[in-house]
């Protein structure tokens, strides 16, 4: 398989499973720190195992290696924080619109970085993206909408963009670099950045919050990073920008999965508090109120 579809195949694969991330988030129940900090522990736990099986821990490392990863760790931890940060200060859906920039931050760290040149095609995206994002700030939700600090919650979604890019130019300068073993040299940074701060003495208490918990690290992280670190050393930068979008889109299917969940929820709360104090209903059960329960 050539070089590019190779590329081509496992960025859309990465995207597809990171588009799913909100889901589990949300299910999880966390702070957006412990959630990143778990992420890490996970993640660094499946690339471990990833790396020692192929034999990547033996004579690959180097100081140049290790340094230009363990930059691009402090970045994509940063990223992480700053995004699920961003869902609670203006709202997931304004904060996710406005994360999608970051495929044009990539475009122009290419053209900076690596010589890439910006045709007047790249130009007139970038363009369409400007105007949206401007458009997204202008239309700011009214009615209780957006969380606690509309405008925070923008920068904070625009900062974590400009950390993703940042990492994905730091991982294609790594390129010949094992990519699992990138990923694994990140994540560990990340456990060494955000132990100081994680709350350990109030651990997830439900099967429910470890099972989200576990899947963000192990899934979106250990195998995600993995095939989207290898594309990124594969493509384009336009080209990576572009397959991104794929993310937004399954992120859209994944949000509206998780509103209809957590709709049904409040519902069959509802349902079951028409019940007696001993158990017993008012009546028949509708069929509803068995489906839900």
């Amino acid at each position: 398989m050539k070089e590019q579809v190779r590329g081509t195949v496992e960025m859309t694969a990465a995207m597809t499973i990171l588009g799913t991330i909100g889901w589990f988030v949300v299910m999880s129940d966390r702070p957006a720190l412990d959630v990143v900090f778990w992420r890490c522990v996970f993640g660094a736990a499946t690339l471990l195992l990833i790396c020692a099986g192929m034999g990547l821990l033996r004579g690959l490392l180097n100081l140049r290696m290790l340094g230009w990863a363990a930059l691009g760790g402090v970045a994509i931890v940063t990223n992480w924080f700053m995004l699920f940060q961003s869902y609670s200060m203006a709202s997931i859906s304004v904060s996710t619109a406005v994360y999608n920039t970051q495929p044009f931050m990539l475009v122009l760290f290419g053209a900076v970085f690596f010589g890439e040149k910006l045709t007047l095609n790249k130009f007139a995206w970038l363009g369409i993206a400007f105007a949206g994002l401007l458009l997204i700030i202008a239309g700011k939700p009214t009615g209780g909408f957006t969380g606690s600090d509309y405008a925070g919650g923008i920068l904070m979604a625009l900062g974590a963009a400009f950390f993703w890019a940042t990492a994905a130019i730091i991982t294609k300068k790594l390129k010949g670099s094992p990519p699992h073993l990138i990923a694994l040299i990140q994540v560990c940074v990340g456990i060494l950045m955000l132990i100081p701060f994680a709350d350990l003495q109030n651990l997830p208490d439900t099967a429910q919050s470890w099972g989200s918990l576990v899947t963000v690290g192990v899934v979106h992280t250990g195998i995600m990073y993995v095939l989207m670190y290898g594309a990124v050393q594969k493509l384009p930068t336009h080209l990576q920008g572009s397959l991104s979008f794929i993310y937004l889109a399954i992120d859209q299917t994944s949000k509206v999965a998780t509103l209809c969940v957590l709709k049904l929820d409040t519902l069959k709360t509802t349902l079951c508090e028409l019940c007696l104090p001993d158990g017993s209903q008012r009546g028949h059960p509708s069929i509803l109120t068995l489906i839900l329960i």
